[in-house]
């Protein structure tokens, strides 16, 4: 698996960054509306992320869903470990869950009160 240059490339991103989101386009400006979910909600949350924009390599647009062995872009990673979609998260996020997992993996995350 790791033999891909792709995958060599998406596990250093994985590895070096606390919080990865691999989006349509950029945090400030994303290209798709789940993609801009995700950023709406880890901005919300005070949340430190390196957004990488799938677009703009074919071979990473394709490697990373390889990769996950899921097929939908945006997909978020915490600490080396995938979450999941934009579904996922905007779940996650409006049950707590998605709170309680950047606290249990030890990611600052603001007050949600």
């Amino acid at each position: 698996m790791s033999e891909s240059p792709v995958f060599k490339q998406i596990e250093q991103e994985i590895g070096s960054n606390e919080v990865v989101l691999f989006m349509k386009g950029t945090p400030v400006f994303p290209q798709c509306g789940f993609s801009a979910a995700v950023v709406q909600v880890l901005n919300h949350l005070d949340v430190t992320f390196k957004g990488i924009d799938i677009l703009v390599d074919p071979a990473l647009r394709q490697g990373i869903k390889e990769f996950s062995q899921w097929p939908t872009i945006p997909q978020l990673y915490v600490k080396g470990e995938f979450i999941g979609g934009s579904d996922i998260i905007r779940e996650m996020f409006s049950t707590g869950e998605l709170v309680e997992l950047f606290q249990t993996k030890g990611v600052s995350v603001a007050a949600t009160a």
